[in-house]
């Protein structure tokens, strides 16, 4: 496989056919007057607070859910053709989770969400995506608990992120049971 063989990282995210029906790039036409809650889809456990919290925003207002996964870049280079197969995989691995996440939205909001794969730091890409995409109404983010503070994107919100956001932020407190998500959702 050549490094010219892989895909474009600009190129929208191929979805199968049960999951595109519905899936656009920007504004929902379906809603226009709809919000859409962006989720940062990552490793960490909080993650699943905040798709929570937006599936049943989501559902309860009539908007939508968007999905970001962002790849960061490998911390240790290797040759440029070892290189482009490994981000090639990262990219698969991404799309690949992302289309499950896409299930369960559909299946807690009712409604398909606009997904995204990105390369690049997470703060970045999170800044480039929403200044692109202005149908884009939220930031969701939850805070975690655990020794590692309420983990990174919520500490970047501290350190100026706020101010270059052109969205709301609603983080969601470590603390909450789902119950209690669903009571203020």
């Amino acid at each position: 496989m050549d490094a010219d063989d892989l895909p474009d990282d600009s190129a929208p995210l191929a979805s199968p056919p049960s999951v595109a029906e519905g899936v656009h790039d920007g504004v929902d036409e379906t809603h226009p007057h709809g919000r859409t809650f962006l989720v940062v889809v990552d490793d960490s456990e909080e993650m699943n607070a905040a798709l929570a919290y937006a599936c049943l925003r989501a559902r309860v207002t009539g908007g939508r859910v968007a999905l970001l996964r962002v790849i960061e870049p490998a911390e240790f280079q290797h040759f440029a053709f070892i290189d482009s197969i490994m981000e090639h995989e990262a990219r698969e691995r991404a799309e690949q989770l992302l289309q499950r996440m896409a299930a369960e939205v559909n299946r807690r909001s009712g409604q398909l969400p606009m997904l995204y794969v990105r390369e690049g730091k997470a703060v970045d890409e999170l800044l480039s995506l929403i200044d692109e995409e202005p149908g884009l109404s939220i930031l969701v983010l939850a805070a975690g608990k655990g020794k590692d503070g309420p983990g990174p994107l919520v500490t970047a919100c501290g350190s100026g992120l706020m101010a270059r956001l052109r969205v709301p932020v609603t983080i969601v407190p470590a603390g909450l049971t789902p119950e209690d998500i669903e009571r203020l959702a």
